[in-house]
């Protein structure tokens, strides 16, 4: 049995509130809270919550076939409207009503739902209901806030959802993009009074003077808990709870659209908000916080808990081995860095290639990619063998070097500026960045080389580390490639956390690029800058054999001699000998 969650009551200046809980179910029988909870809870504790106590914490489990009854006493009557959120952390989203019987204009059902009273005049208490669908239990969360007639209200001047006024942030979400949407509000009034017009105007007095603040708030790491979500949600509840804790995305006036799209981390939980101000009052108002995890928290297979496939894992981990290598010994051991870095410019390009052309399972899409890398990673060694041509080599590791730099700018909150959601401008920037490395560093190859090896290198690791816990680093790439493969993603905003995993690999990573590159500078500092051409030195060696006779390996018989020679020691092993029958010797 699931453990429940909290009901929040938060502190509202100069209100009494009491809270009057029943369970009703379909007999008509009347339970108190207490008793219901203490049957299915085990420990339940309802009270009456004066002034001094509205910050207690309570227990709730909303149970199935059964509503949920929550009343605020409201004393001043300066108060002009009540809202409620009640937050589910599982996908069994349950009903939030006005009235027993819901309907689509007086009810919302979701897992992160709130509706807004408007309170009429001498009105001096406020319900809610909250009911439980195709569900045992659900634990929810219980949020009630209270704002004055100069306050701004959520949802005010909603033409697009049910609800006549919604307060409520629609969020969906797929692996490359998280987006959220919600109705323009509308200016506070006072109780009997009508409310204003939403589109009579855009001057001073209407609600086109209200500005928009979307914030973000990220969850521990690797933390999937009812618990961990329930107190970081409260967090994002209130106003000043929400300017205290949660990242400012943006800010939108009423002429911006009110839908927004953000870069989705699959497994990493993010509650969105959005503050909305009045700048004529200073008064502002909260929306009802939403959140999510980008993937699904009660499915079966690949679930949140069980992203990571095997194949990832199995790939990264041998390629990690490999560029550990590298990353120490790359320019020591040149062909195997040719092979290294011709196998990431191959497999890159492919990958993008089949996503794009093949709707193909993902471990065939990466069971291919890995055959093209190594193919490719072979023609670029032969093409040194045979051509042995620096600058064309130093071109490609180069480039591949680039992008890693530029694909790290646009990490960056650089790339969250709104002139980059254009292609042109954003590609045009980016190849810029990328070929700015081979050019800087056209007059010292070598250089270039160490540092391609040890930034590369390294960072292949930290890749790998990924594939076993939490890191925000390996969106360096898959934004990179979300970009390319997604046409929508140019609009999504990209932000991350950082928390104590990636200040771990950072510094990992950064230990081991410099560890690499200072070694391997100081190997190769009294060395050639790059191995003689191969090809020259065969044709050498094939005309010194056949000018000196005195050389033994003149006497070795060319290649090919050699190679139809064992075939034809091999096409003796299947022939049948002769019988040589019965031979007498000659007597002279």
């Amino acid at each position: 049995m699931s453990a429940p969650t909290t009901l929040i009551l938060n502190n509202f200046p100069d209100v009494l509130l009491s809270i009057i809980g029943k369970l009703t179910n379909h007999t008509g029988t009347i339970m108190s809270i207490y008793q219901i909870l203490h049957n299915v809870a085990s420990a339940a504790e309802i009270c009456c919550v004066s002034k001094q106590q509205i910050n207690r914490i309570k227990h709730i489990v909303s149970c199935s076939s059964k509503t949920l009854a929550m009343a605020i006493a409201l004393m001043p009557v300066m108060l002009a409207k009540q809202a409620s959120d009640f937050y589910a952390f599982w996908d069994d989203p349950p009903y939030i009503v006005f009235h027993k019987k819901p309907s689509a204009n007086n009810s919302g059902t979701g897992v992160d739902r709130g509706l807004v009273s408007l309170l009429r005049p001498q009105q001096n208490l406020c319900t809610w209901y909250l009911r439980a669908v195709d569900a045992d239990q659900v634990p929810s969360t219980a949020v009630s806030l209270s704002y004055t007639e100069k306050d701004p209200i959520p949802g005010g001047c909603n033409l697009e959802f049910a609800l006549e006024t919604d307060p409520n942030i629609y969020l969906e979400y797929n692996l490359a993009e998280t987006h959220i949407k919600f109705a323009p509000a509308n200016l506070g009034y006072p109780r009997g009074a009508n409310p204003p017009s939403c589109d009579s105007g855009t001057g001073r007095d209407t609600r086109w003077r209200l500005h928009y603040d979307i914030y973000q708030y990220f969850l521990p790491e690797n933390d999937l808990s009812e618990a961990a979500f329930v107190s970081h949600m409260r967090k994002m509840s209130e106003v000043q709870d929400i300017v205290a804790n949660g990242i400012r995305m943006m800010t939108l006036s009423s002429e911006d659209k009110t839908d927004l799209y953000f870069s989705s981390l699959p497994g990493q939980g993010v509650i969105y908000n959005v503050i909305v101000r009045d700048p004529l009052w200073n008064t502002s108002a909260a929306y009802v916080p939403i959140h999510t995890y980008a993937c699904n928290l009660n499915a079966v297979v690949d679930n949140c808990s069980s992203l990571r496939r095997l194949s990832t894992k199995v790939f990264f981990t041998m390629f990690a081995i490999l560029s550990l290598f590298v990353c120490f010994f790359g320019h020591r051991f040149w062909k195997t860095d040719l092979f290294f870095m011709g196998f990431i410019f191959m497999a890159f390009f492919f990958f993008i290639m089949i996503s794009r052309t093949a709707d193909l399972h993902y471990d065939v899409n990466l069971g291919l990619t890995a055959l093209t890398g190594v193919v490719g990673g072979l023609l670029f060694v032969l093409y040194w063998w045979r051509f042995g041509i620096v600058f064309l080599c130093m071109l490609v590791i180069g480039l591949v070097l680039g992008f890693l730099v530029a694909a790290t700018m646009f990490f960056t909150p650089l790339g969250n500026y709104k002139i980059f959601q254009d292609d042109a401008v954003f590609w045009v920037t980016f190849c810029c960045f990328a070929l700015m490395v081979p050019v800087v560093f056209v007059g010292c190859p070598r250089v270039l080389n160490i540092l391609a090896c040890g930034i590369i290198g390294s960072y292949t690791v930290v890749l790998a580390a990924a594939c076993y816990l939490y890191t925000s680093l390996s969106y360096i790439g898959i934004n990179l490639l979300r970009r390319i493969l997604n046409d929508d993603f140019r609009r999504a905003y990209s932000s991350v956390p950082f928390q104590p995993n990636d200040f771990i690999l950072l510094a990992v990573w950064t230990m081991l690029a410099v560890g690499g590159i200072t070694m391997q500078l100081h190997r190769e500092r009294s060395e050639a800058s790059f191995p003689p051409h191969p090809y020259q030195l065969w044709m050498r060696e094939r005309e010194r054999r056949i000018t000196n006779i005195l050389d033994p390996s003149h006497h070795i018989p060319p290649l090919r001699e050699r190679i139809f020679s064992k075939i034809s020691q091999i096409k003796d092993l299947f022939h049948k000998e002769q019988l040589a029958g019965e031979r007498t010797p000659l007597l002279l």
